[in-house]
């Protein structure tokens, strides 16, 4: 958000306020005439609550007309409860210039929740909602005039020209499984050999709808087969405690480690020095992660959702797996056998990332507002 503030006079944020400690990978708006209009936070997650919802939104709802009035341009962040009631209140500002970020999954065929179809519907409809560009990401068929495919960055400029492809070809040799069949009691002589270690790498929340568990699965497999692989995972939640003590039960600690979260500049060191992402996620909008990896030659073995498949280039450029151990470990087999294959897909994921740059993203940025 702070390289749309970049861009303005003035700024309001109408949002619930969530008390607590910053964690590393939170950062605080960034604007001298700020100010920030709270409001009740609301949600729907049992009949108790839906109740004092009900109390609560007429309350919110003024807020919003209140900053949409006083406001130039209108920004809603959607899908979300707030976002809700912008896209609604928004259909009474129609002279007014706006944009949506949808950061969700814009795919028609996704399973969703009623709130996020209702938000799609709304913005997507040229007669409710007017004067407004909705981003989203990917790019999808049938849509109407005011969608908008976009992207979102983390890398600047100046990091693509100080990290080479030579840097992340060089890393990778090819490995195959050092289990040998029991044929002979003969022993080879192996202390000066070694096979290199391939460097796998989670980050996202530990929760059930990233499926950080086969990321660990797919790290036991394959060194239960032979192959030396370590696995760094980024990120809190829930699961954590689920994941340690798998981890410690199946005595993985050697090759399997949990950082939580850690600052950017910390996650970027393993993203170069990492092969494989490995994010099994269940639903996404721009997966930032995988675009995140593959801007440093990191291929991607993911999951088929949201607009992977294209930032993917179908396949040229990373993997689309099923959510199950077999089909992950075989993917990233393929690559650990063909070194040739791995350096031309981590040179891909690499050229195609490194189009979408924080000086590209705030340029966009600039003809959304201003259109020019």
């Amino acid at each position: 958000m702070n390289l749309w503030l970049k861009h303005v006079d003035e700024v309001k944020v109408v949002a619930p306020i969530q008390n607590g400690t910053a964690d590393l990978i939170d950062l605080p708006y960034k604007h001298e005439k700020l100010t920030f209009s709270e409001v009740p936070a609301f949600h729907l997650t049992s009949k108790k609550e839906a109740v004092k919802t009900l109390f609560k939104l007429p309350v919110v709802f003024v807020q919003i007309v209140r900053g949409m009035v006083w406001a130039d341009h209108i920004h809603l962040r959607c899908p979300g409860n707030m976002g809700l009631l912008g896209s609604v209140a928004q259909i009474f500002f129609p002279h007014k210039p706006k944009t949506a970020k949808y950061a969700g999954n814009w795919d028609p065929d996704s399973p969703q929740p009623w709130s996020y179809r209702l938000q799609k519907k709304i913005l997507s409809n040229t007669f409710l909602t007017r004067n407004m560009k909705v981003l989203v990401y990917g790019e999808w068929p049938e849509q109407s005039s005011n969608i908008v495919p976009f992207f979102t960055a983390t890398y600047s400029e100046e990091e693509v020209s100080s990290f080479k492809f030579q840097e992340r070809a060089s890393n990778f040799q090819p490995q195959t499984s050092n289990l040998q069949p029991p044929t002979s009691n003969l022993q080879l002589p192996t202390s000066n050999f070694q096979l290199p270690t391939s460097n796998l790498l989670y980050v996202g929340a530990l929760s059930p709808g990233k499926r950080p568990l086969l990321s660990i699965q797919t790290a036991e497999r394959l060194h239960k087969e032979g192959y030396e692989v370590h696995l760094d995972l980024f990120g809190e939640g829930v699961e954590r405690p689920k994941l340690e003590s798998y981890i410690k039960e199946n005595g993985l600690e050697d090759f399997v480690v949990l950082h939580g979260n850690q600052d950017a500049d910390t996650v970027k060191r393993y993203y170069q020095n990492a092969h494989f992402l490995i994010f099994v996620s269940k639903s996404e909008g721009w997966p930032k992660v995988v675009a995140e990896a593959m801007f440093w030659g990191c291929l991607p073995i993911t999951t088929d959702v949201s607009c992977v498949n294209y930032m993917i280039g179908n396949g040229s450029r990373g993997k689309i797996v099923m959510p199950n151990v077999d089909d992950i470990v075989n993917k990233v087999k393929y690559y650990l056998e063909n070194a040739d294959a791995f350096r031309q897909s981590s040179e891909e994921a690499m050229t195609w990332s490194r189009q979408f740059t924080l000086e590209k993203f705030e340029e966009e940025i600039g003809k959304l507002l201003y259109g020019n």
